[in-house]
């Protein structure tokens, strides 16, 4: 007879358990919310979801809420079980019909924004074992086809600016009308006159015109701009004016008791490009700087595209915590009424200071079956202010602990890093740069790993340019990479045993000089973003390329590789490419996808790219069954010549999912899989398991499945997750339930943050 998983009695019998015991009598729980939609209905039902007044318990484990199932094990006695549970569980929603009527309206209303006019909505609510189920029932009203536009705008100069940019309306004839993009294009046109100086013209100003009274369900749309709100009357009409900037004051230190009469006599202020600096507090930072980033000065047309500019400026500083930016209309009285005369504002930048320095602390252990542990703690300690100008020190050490349970055998890694990052780019003019902060970047590293096999030293450098184009695109260029790579005390009998001269390569001292460029997309910028978001990753090293024009006056090795100071130097490419897709399900649930490719390729002077560049799968944040570098390649057994498994390939292909869902306070729970694997380009003798081969690579995919738990602390994410292998390629076999927790088939990983 096989073994009965725990997980499986426990989920029988949280099922067999009541989620409507606590219930009164002649009340019901809420079980779903369904929305019936008509066929070819451009509006999709998850985007309806939200004008629902009443939710149900989340279903995420299964199928069921257990912590529902916790909560109706209370006695109603109010005692002390009765409080524990409580406390754990989650109560149960309780039918309302007043809120079903409520939600009703909504969607109408909802579905009239969206330009289905007269909509309706009804909803059927039908309860069996005190459990209700509500299904709304949409009837989409008629929509109407915008066949005419046209402008009405007294205003000469406001009708220029608008008639111009009329090729970038929101909406053109054949569109639907309604009332979500007469919104839309309200704001655009208000956002295009404030750059274009109209500093306090809004949407209310705007007013649309449609009448839907032709026989054909069309719409004609007269869009007038008013010299008056749209709250007002035509006696309240006043002409339009553009305003100047004034002057320009930052206040580095936010001293906000700092009031009128200080900004004329300030404690200590600096005037630099005709702006004046004012610090209550000592000079925090250094006003050139401050200068540099702002972008509006003094005697130019207010815009509000520079004002979002400076905003966004002074933010990807990271410096400080609080960015505010205040205009006063300061226009003269004897002006106030000449709008031949554009109005004047001052512009007040207050920027409050974060904490400037501070630690890091990340830690990932990992433990498997086969009595392999491993733990990597990290350290770095950070300044955002070193020189008072926004620079970034960063110092960092590292450290990579493997060993065998009961066993001597165990392997070392130590690193330190340094660098800085100064928020220029250096040697290009920063007028290239108006609308975004690009910053230079200087890092080098020392890293220090000991192994049964080799002793290794990498010395790293690297100098380069990050930069952000837009809102969601950003940039990464290292014209300058270096690794100076030297090995020591390597074992005969391990060189030897690489029997392969293409492997061998991988495991030489050499130079690796070349440059690196890094493109990332994202579809939501934000640190911790709240709704559901795309993005893309793609990194590219090439290395060898400049150094090859000089082969002829380089001496060679024994391999015929051409050599500086009696070092070879590698010559690859190495691409990786990372797509990730996370779906926002509800604030604390989310199902996170991601897919990653990896390929690395030799040529010329190298015959395999070097060993800190190969791929390898496994681990925390990666195939959570198999612990980091144990996975691979293809189906090739495990290669002995390592006392610690160390697989390495040329390329890497692994796909990950995970359902993310809340427990109680503020653990999170998870269910995970992971697919993928790593494989070698070239054909090595007796190793051809471990070919990659475009046709039949699926076949040595590795597959494992697992479950974590998270405790979510907002700042900080403490994570440990139980991978279980499902498919071992190197096995050709499926683990049934019958095979969990027996050797080769789980591993148990920790680590600080999502995986992914």
């Amino acid at each position: 007879m096989g073994k009965i998983s725990p997980l499986l009695i426990i989920s029988l019998v949280l099922i067999s358990c009541s989620t409507v015991r606590i219930i009164p009598q002649g009340s019901s729980r809420l079980k779903e919310n369904i929305i019936s939609v008509p066929k070819n209905f451009d509006v999709e039902e998850n985007s309806l979801q939200p004008y629902i007044r009443q939710k149900p318990n989340t279903k995420f484990l299964f199928g069921i809420n257990p912590f529902l199932v916790i909560y109706n094990w209370s006695n109603g006695k109010d005692d002390d079980w009765d409080k524990f549970v409580k406390s754990i569980g989650q109560p149960p929603v309780i039918y309302d019909s007043i809120l079903t009527s409520r939600s009703r309206e909504n969607l109408e209303k909802h579905l009239e924004y969206l330009g289905y006019y007269h909509s309706r909505v009804r909803y059927e609510s039908k309860t069996s074992g005190k459990k209700t189920s509500v299904k709304y029932i949409i009837q989409p009203g008629q929509r109407y086809v915008i066949s005419k536009i046209e402008y009405g705008i007294p205003d000469r100069q406001i009708s220029e600016y608008v008639l111009a940019d009329s090729s970038n309306r929101l909406f053109k004839t054949g569109d639907f009308l309604s009332e979500s993009l007469l919104a839309k294009e309200s704001e655009r046109i208000s956002s295009l006159l404030r750059e274009e100086g109209y500093y306090n013209f809004s949407s209310g100003y705007i007013v649309f015109d449609a009448d839907t009274s032709f026989a054909d369900s069309s719409a004609h749309v007269r869009i007038r701009v008013q010299n008056y709100m749209r709250s007002e009357n035509s006696k309240d009409s006043r002409s339009h004016r553009k305003y100047v900037i004034n002057s320009v004051n930052i206040l580095p230190d936010n001293s906000s008791s700092r009031g009128r009469r200080n900004v004329e006599n300030p404690p200590d202020s600096v005037t630099i490009d005709s702006l004046t600096v004012i610090y209550s507090r000592g000079r925090n930072f250094n006003p050139a700087v401050l200068a540099r980033i702002n972008r509006i000065r003094p005697g130019s047309i207010y815009n509000e595209k520079l004002v979002n500019t400076t905003y966004n400026r002074f933010v990807s500083l990271r410096f400080f915590s609080g960015v505010n930016l205040q205009f006063d209309d300061v226009t003269p009285p004897e002006e106030m009424y000449d709008t031949g005369k554009p109005g004047k504002v001052d512009c007040t930048i207050r920027l409050t200071p974060s904490r400037s320095q501070g630690y890091k602390i990340n830690l990932e252990v990992s433990s498997n079956s086969n009595n392999l542990f491993g733990i990597s703690p990290a350290i770095s300690y950070y300044h955002k202010n070193i020189f008072k100008g926004g620079e970034w020190l960063n110092l960092g050490l590292m450290g990579n602990f493997q060993s065998k349970l009961n066993s001597s055998v165990k392997s070392n890694e130590l690193g330190i890093s340094a660098g800085i990052s100064i928020p220029q780019f250096l040697f290009l003019p920063d007028r290239l740069f108006s609308n975004t902060l690009p910053r230079t970047e200087v890092n080098t590293s020392y890293n220090f790993q000991s192994r049964p096999e080799f002793t290794r030293n990498l010395i790293s450098f690297n100098f380069g340019y990050t930069w952000q184009m837009g809102e969601r695109f950003y940039y990464r260029f290292n014209p300058a990479q270096l690794n100076v790579i030297k090995l020591f005390n390597l074992s005969d009998q391990f060189f030897l045993s690489l029997s392969d001269p293409l492997l061998r390569n991988a495991y030489r001292n050499h130079f690796d000089v070349g440059s690196g460029l890094t493109l990332y997309y994202t579809t939501d910028p934000s640190p911790n973003p709240m709704n559901s978001f795309f993005y893309i990753r793609m990194s590219n090293d090439l290395a060898g390329n400049i150094l090859s024009l000089f082969n002829s006056v380089m001496p060679t090795d024994s391999t015929g590789s051409r050599t500086i100071w009696r070092t070879a130097y590698a010559q690859y490419y190495r691409g990786d490419l990372t797509v990730g897709y996370t779906h926002r399900i509800s604030t604390r649930s989310s199902f996170a996808t991601r897919f990653n490719l990896g390929v690395g390729y030799a040529y010329g002077n190298s015959s395999a790219i070097p060993y800190e560049k190969l791929f390898y799968s496994g681990g925390a944040n990666s195939m959570r069954g198999w612990q980091a570098r144990s996975l691979g390649p293809g189906s090739a057994p495990v290669d002995t010549t390592f006392s610690i498994a160390n697989q390495t390939g040329d390329v890497k292909i692994e796909f990950n999912a995970e359902y993310r869902f809340p427990l109680f306070w503020k653990l999170e729970g998870a269910l995970f899989t992971d697919v993928g694997n790593i494989w070698n380009l070239n054909n090595e003798p007796g190793k051809e398991a471990a070919l990659f081969k475009i046709r039949d690579f699926y076949k040595t995919l590795a597959f494992n499945w697992g479950t974590g738990v998270r405790l979510n602390f907002d700042f900080l994410i403490l994570r440990l997750d139980l991978g279980m292998v499902a498919y071992d390629p190197r096995a050709d076999r499926w683990y049934g339930l019958n095979k969990w927790f027996t050797k080769d088939t789980y591993s148990l990983q920790f680590g600080v943050g999502y995986p992914f």
